[in-house]
């Protein structure tokens, strides 16, 4: 192994994110010890994902924040905090990437259980009795928080919640396109979230 180009491409991916050079996380720290070709391949994913050229940068910095804070990971909420507020994000933009996270957490849990009990009439003929109204009228306008939602709920595993946000999507004329890079980034900062 090459320390010095690992060591630079950690160095690179804090500086893309705005962290700290010093940063460290225990995952980061094996995979320096044994291999630079995963943390290559990380830094391209993230840079890559994050700059689609089929997304809006801002979106793609709420989405990423989104994921961030449904993965409690304090360093990269702050960093795409920054990031998303640099393209232009209102602070009611960023509050609502992370109200999106915590409705996504209960409404996915939720939808999940009653698809995989799918068989018992009471849990399908109970209504939900769950408050959503923040949904209605986001800020950050019906597609953008819509998209968010299909990602946190790919990245949630609710296939029913995948089904119901991906079909939302689409009739507020967003492309399959951006729906498949949406999620291309959500795995990604998914996968940033174990490493860092």
């Amino acid at each position: 192994m090459d320390t010095v180009n690992t060591n630079e491409t950690i160095l690179g991916l804090l500086q893309d994110l705005g962290l700290d050079a010093t940063y460290s996380s225990p995952s980061l720290t094996a995979l320096d010890a044994v291999t630079s070709k995963y943390l290559k391949d990380l830094k391209l994913n993230v840079s890559g994902s994050l700059n689609s050229r089929n997304l809006v940068r801002k979106e793609a910095m709420l989405i990423a924040l989104a994921v961030a804070v449904n993965e409690k990971h304090g360093a990269l909420i702050a960093a795409f905090e920054r990031m998303a507020a640099k393209e232009g994000a209102t602070p009611e933009e960023i509050g609502e990437a992370h109200m999106c996270a915590s409705i996504m957490g209960l409404n996915n849990i939720f939808y999940r259980f009653k698809h995989y009990m799918h068989d018992v009439e009471l849990y399908n003929k109970q209504p939900a009795g769950l408050r959503m109204s923040a949904m209605m009228l986001p800020t950050m306008g019906k597609a953008a928080f819509e998209l968010i939602s299909l990602v946190l709920s790919a990245v949630n595993g609710c296939e029913r919640c995948v089904g119901a946000h991906e079909h939302s999507v689409k009739q507020h004329n967003v492309t399959e396109i951006q729906i498949f890079d949406s999620i291309r980034l959500g795995s990604v900062i998914k996968s940033l979230c174990i490493t860092l």
